[in-house]
């Protein structure tokens, strides 16, 4: 059973918001102490669970979120900057080439729902291009 609570709506906007990776205790201080700390622990472990946050853990052994835009498109991934952090969700049609070349020539199966890039957005390449 699913239910909607007015914290689990505030944390989830506060986490809908975010651009970059985010650790729990970003949100808590975001939220000036209106919601405890174990209910955004509670929530933040229930979205990664399905999907919807992916888990990142930095080599200091910390763990930071990334919230993944919902998508009803088959061929989407998103693109995450390694300097500003920012995440940023992708439509297209290419990706399919992708997917059939590691299936077919390395016999793997990908999870098409959190496929992330990684590399540096045109704002961190100072808008040329990269090489």
């Amino acid at each position: 059973m699913t239910y909607n609570t007015k914290q689990k709506d505030i944390i989830l906007e506060v986490i809908q918001k975010q651009r970059k990776e985010f650790a729990i205790k970003d949100i808590y201080h975001e939220l000036n102490g209106k919601v405890g700390l174990t209910t955004i622990y509670r929530l933040v472990d229930k979205l990664e669970k399905e999907g919807h946050l992916k888990k990142i853990n930095h080599q200091d052994d910390t763990f930071y979120y990334q919230y993944l835009e919902e998508c009803n498109e088959e061929n989407h991934f998103y693109l995450k900057c390694d300097k500003c952090g920012n995440l940023i969700h992708i439509d297209c049609d290419c990706i399919n080439d992708l997917y059939e070349h590691i299936s077919y020539e390395h016999n793997f199966k990908l999870n098409k729902e959190n496929i992330i890039i990684n590399g540096l957005c045109s704002k961190c390449t100072k808008g040329g291009k990269q090489k």
